[in-house]
């Protein structure tokens, strides 16, 4: 009853953190569609349905879930219609064993996000949510666990769920309701410290040989991937007792596991939980009365086995692959015998990677892959084999052939974060900033676009900028991942982004230190491209693409610069407490007056190097500037002599300016007006707002980056922290 109760007020709270319900507003039918890319990030779990031939579904680690249509030979996105974004983190999926329609998902992102079980007897078209007292963590380290979800094939309506933090835990109404198992040998360490976490119940299995239909199974396994002398249990009674399994050691934790027909029970190991610590592993073999044998492969020799898998329509066979296998690189095991003997289908593997040109890797081919935890074999067809990677989703159908061929099984998913974007004034209409993948240069937005963003080469672009008379220059900022040396930072572009030139700025100081290579310092560039400036500790331009520099007058260090898109001479930036401008190319800054602001500019400092702008300078005018000043827009047609507010009701989070219906620009923000936050578009310089998204377009309510387009009205682009990259275009009409 206690549990009950405390189900009940967790509901009531998830209710209250709730957006509020809306005031009416007036609303823009909108036509909205991804920018392909095809996946572009972890997807952490795949698995297929047992109870229908073509049915799958992948979990992702702050996108959301996705189904596999077979007839419409697409993924589709699950979750759009979400508003809480910690659920955008699926910690495990499970679909009925039975009935297809039915699907179960555990969701969070991490131990201090909201937590909840959902639910659906639909494929996922509507779920049924219930938040839960265990914390999980979709976005945390140890992410491809599990699966911790289990269904009882025997009676489908007890779920098990293997925590993070708080044990093991039981729901008899198909997870209406949860009650932990106290009888469990492993209690769970708790909440962890700020930054860490934990690998709990990794895994939890039903025997469907040990039961009968109607009746639940009466053995269960459970895996667990927290330090201590026992990482594996067995329950003959339901889960009432528990008796502990010898496997390969206390150093070994049981992170994966998968259950044949006749209960055998194949079980990974690794030292770690992932995605990066997981350096050695081991595999093993169980009769259904705990009986354990080592099967690892003989030439394993390094990382951790992270994904196992078991061919329902073949028994015996069973494939394995690892995770963290640095200096060999990852690969995937397959034997037809149990374990017995193991073929590695890396050394004759071949990929086409035509869906997907990004995974070439900066031109260097495409690779088996890295943080591969996700593994499946279609229960209806042994040959079709899957898998994840910390980018994509490779299959094939030819897995018992000489040369087998994968290929990316990602037509639907966009799972990525946006940092940054531009629709330029001429040239492509669309050039995107990615973390993980660099950005890219979108011809046709239904097709994956061709890697460009190197020399110099940034796992992250962090900032855009393009010249407004002149757009086939583009100049852009960007960092790498921590282990990767990098002799450049910055970049510049003379052909829309299709080629690059890297831009280095002096070493500076005492002792002398280049500035630019920690990804902090931001460049713009003038309307006309002539001129470039960085925002290093001590501000910088160049007139000669980098060959000379000199040092910028009046502005402060570290601060970015925005250009305006029509003059050539001005720019501008902003400090705590004055506008500041340019007349001469950026060579000295003095304060504007700025008449109407208020004396605190403090809110408009950008914080990350991952910020948008909150000074935007207009495409379609000189000297017309818009500001964010915390929630609040202001606009200037006088280079920022004089300032009055435009966004009325609206707290603006995020904006960009796109082709109006008249001579003004449209405005474009994520903001809340009368307690709904949403995705709007004014037409009278914000006097009104109209939303442009709607429920079943919400994507979480991760956003990151906005932007009209100069050139086509109402077009708006807008970057997700998860789903990608999207495009909006007022429903009815053909752009």
């Amino acid at each position: 009853m206690a549990r009950s109760m405390s189900l009940g007020m967790l509901a009531v709270l998830a209710v209250a953190a709730a957006p509020m319900p809306a005031v009416a507003q007036a609303q823009i039918p909108y036509r909205w569609a991804n920018v392909t890319v095809g996946a572009g990030g972890y997807a952490p779990g795949i698995v297929f349905s047992p109870a229908e031939r073509g049915l799958a579904y992948l979990r992702t680690d702050m996108g959301g879930a996705y189904r596999w249509d077979a007839a419409a030979a697409r993924w589709v996105p699950l979750q759009d219609g979400n508003v809480v974004s910690s659920y955008m983190g699926i910690e495990s999926i499970a679909p009925d064993p039975h009935d297809p329609a039915v699907v179960t998902m555990a969701a969070g992102m991490g131990a201090n996000a909201p937590a909840a079980i959902l639910r659906s007897e639909n494929r996922g078209a509507t779920w049924t949510v219930t938040p839960v007292p265990f914390a999980m963590g979709g976005n945390e380290a140890g992410r491809g666990l599990g699966e911790r979800l289990a269904v009882d094939p025997n009676r489908t309506t007890t779920l098990f769920f293997g925590s993070r933090h708080d044990g093991l835990w039981r729901s008899d109404d198909s997870g209406a309701h949860w009650t932990k198992l106290t009888a469990f040998p492993v209690a769970g360490l708790g909440k962890p410290a700020p930054r860490q976490t934990h690998g709990g119940v990794a895994f939890v299995l039903c025997d469907p040989s040990s039961g009968t239909p109607g009746a639940a199974s009466r053995r269960i396994w459970a895996g667990v991937a927290d330090p201590g002398a026992v990482h594996l249990y067995r329950s003959e009674d339901g889960g009432a007792t528990w008796v502990a399994v010898a496997g390969p050691g206390p150093e070994m934790l049981a992170v994966k596991a998968a259950i044949a027909a006749d209960g055998t029970l194949y079980v990974g190991y690794a030292t770690g939980i992932g995605q990066s610590d997981a350096l050695d592993g081991a595999v093993w073999r169980f009769t259904p009365e705990g009986r354990g044998q080592a099967i690892t492969p003989p030439d394993h020799r390094e990382g951790g086995i992270l994904g196992v898998a078991v061919a329902a329509s073949a028994p015996g066979t069973v494939a394995i692959s690892t995770l963290d296998r640095y200096k060999l690189g990852d690969t995937l095991w397959l034997s037809r015998d149990g374990g017995a003997h193991w073929d590695d289908l890396g050394p004759r593997s071949r990929r086409d990677i035509t869906a997907s040109p990004f995974l070439l890797h900066e031109g260097k081919g495409a690779d088996f892959g890295h943080w591969i935890t996700g593994l499946a074999i279609d229960p209806f067809d042994a040959g079709h084999i899957a898998y994840t990677t910390g980018a994509t989703v490779y299959a094939t159908g030819a897995a018992g052939q000489a040369s087998v061929a994968w290929a990316p099984w990602v037509r639907g998913i966009e799972q990525t974060a946006i940092i940054t974007l531009i629709s330029p004034t001429g040239g492509a209409h669309l050039v995107s900033g990615f973390g993980d993948l660099a950005g890219f240069v979108h011809d046709d937005f239904a097709v994956s676009p061709q890697p460009s963003f190197a020399n110099p080469y940034l796992s992250n672009t962090n900032t855009l900028d393009y010249a407004g008379g002149k757009p086939r220059v583009i100049v852009r900022s960007g960092s790498l991942y921590a282990n990767r040396p990098r002799d450049a930072s910055l970049g510049r572009s003379e052909d829309g982004g299709r080629s690059w030139v890297p831009v280095k700025v002096p070493a500076m100081g005492n002792p002398p230190a280049r500035a630019d290579l920690n990804g902090e310092a931001a460049i713009s560039v003038s309307a006309d491209g002539g001129t470039m400036l960085v925002g290093t500790p001590e501000p910088l331009r160049t007139r000669d693409g980098g060959k000379s520099w000199l040092r910028v007058e009046g502005l402060p260090g570290s601060t970015r610069a925005t250009a305006d898109k029509v003059d050539p001479a001005r720019f501008y930036a902003v400090s705590d407490t004055r506008i500041l401008g340019s007349r001469d190319g950026g060579a000295h800054f003095v304060p504007l007056a700025g008449r109407g602001l208020p004396a605190d500019l403090s809110a408009a400092r950008i914080r990350n190097r991952e910020q948008q702008s909150t000074l935007v300078a207009s495409p379609f005018a000189a000297g017309e500037l818009w500001l964010k000043l915390g929630g609040q827009l202001w606009r200037s047609t006088d280079g920022g002599e004089s300032f009055r507010p435009v966004s009325g009701a609206l707290q603006v989070e995020l904006f960009g300016l796109g082709k109006g219906q008249g001579r003004d620009p449209a405005l474009y923000a994520v903001g809340t007006m009368d307690g709904l936050r949403a995705v709007w578009r004014s037409d009278d310089l914000g006097k009104h707002w109209q939303r442009i998204n709607d429920d079943r377009h919400q994507w979480g309510l991760r956003f990151r980056v906005i932007s009209g387009d100069p050139r086509i009205a109402g077009r708006v682009y807008l970057g997700t922290d998860g789903r990608g990259l999207f495009y909006g275009d007022p429903a009815g009409e053909t752009k």
